[in-house]
């Protein structure tokens, strides 16, 4: 699948997650649960991936972590917050350059309706 088909699909397991959940739980019980609906899907994510960061040809000790990294081509950040911050995106893209990874979701949660906590971000390399 593409990244475009595959961020689709994990709207759509997202989806079905907030209908069945419904906003106002915590961070993790989402991811969990969406990890859920992907294994459901058969589509494959690696669930609280570190993220080296390299300095001058170092690694530095980090705790940077992905949320998903689904199929090595689309990264999911779970938030279940009022808004998403201007840092919470800026997180991301930069999880996106030291990763080489094209696109990134941001699921907010706690929307109402998921629709409007979805924010695509791009990585132009």
């Amino acid at each position: 699948m593409t990244e475009n088909e595959l961020s689709k699909e994990i709207i759509g397991a997202a989806i079905e997650v907030h209908r069945h959940l419904g906003p106002g739980l915590l961070e993790s019980a989402y991811e969990e649960a969406l990890c859920c609906e992907l294994d459901l899907r058969n589509i494959p994510y690696e669930r609280q991936k570190y993220q080296p960061l390299q300095y001058k040809g170092k690694t530095l000790k980090t705790d940077y972590r992905i949320d998903l990294l689904v199929d090595q081509k689309v990264i999911v950040e779970n938030k279940a917050v009022e808004t998403v911050s201007r840092i919470d995106k800026a997180q991301t893209l930069t999880y996106l350059k030291l990763s080489g990874i094209k696109l990134a979701l941001i699921i907010n949660f706690h929307e109402p309706l998921l629709k409007d906590g979805i924010n695509r971000i791009v990585n132009d390399l």
